[in-house]
């Protein structure tokens, strides 16, 4: 059952509100690409780099920049990652499926383990805007995600609508 029908989370704290709610859009979102051949995870629906296989590369960013980034104050060049976000969706002959569902996991999982030990209101400094609560921060996720959640959506139901 996802947390927003559960209804002990109707009366959690706001952080385990937060916390189930991000994990329900992470897994969403890694459960895109379930069931697809590599061709169909790279099917480029749109003039844009936007392919389901770009959009967990991507989120996969996304968590770097939020939760390694701006909490560990590391930069992204220490991290590993693009420069850009357009850069993210750029996928190399290397990225298939296991690997980006994997690294993926791997980033969430770092990312809970970094923002366990902070409250909600604790500032995060490492982002370019300056310092910012683990609130911001929690809020743009969900928001960023529940975005890219709404896109894997519609590209799914395009490519399973494409099947012979």
């Amino acid at each position: 059952m996802s947390p927003s029908m559960d209804p002990a989370t109707w009366t959690a704290d706001i952080r385990t509100q937060f916390d189930e709610f991000l994990d329900e859009h992470r897994a969403a979102l890694h459960g895109c690409l379930d069931g697809l051949t590599e061709q169909e995870a790279r099917a480029s629906l749109l003039p844009s780099r936007t392919t389901l296989l770009g959009l967990v590369k991507h989120a996969t960013f996304v968590e770097k920049v939020w939760f390694d980034e701006a909490i560990a104050c590391r930069t992204r060049q220490e991290i590993g990652i693009p420069a850009t976000p357009d850069e993210s969706f750029i996928l190399e002959d290397c990225d298939t499926i296991l690997s980006l569902q994997a690294a993926y996991s791997q980033a969430c999982e770092e990312s809970r383990r970094r923002a366990a030990p902070l409250a909600l209101d604790d500032l995060v400094r490492g982002n370019r805007r300056g310092p910012l609560p683990l609130r911001w921060v929690y809020l743009h996720m969900l928001r960023e995600l529940a975005q890219h959640c709404g896109h894997a959506d519609i590209l799914r139901e395009q490519i399973l609508a494409a099947r012979p």
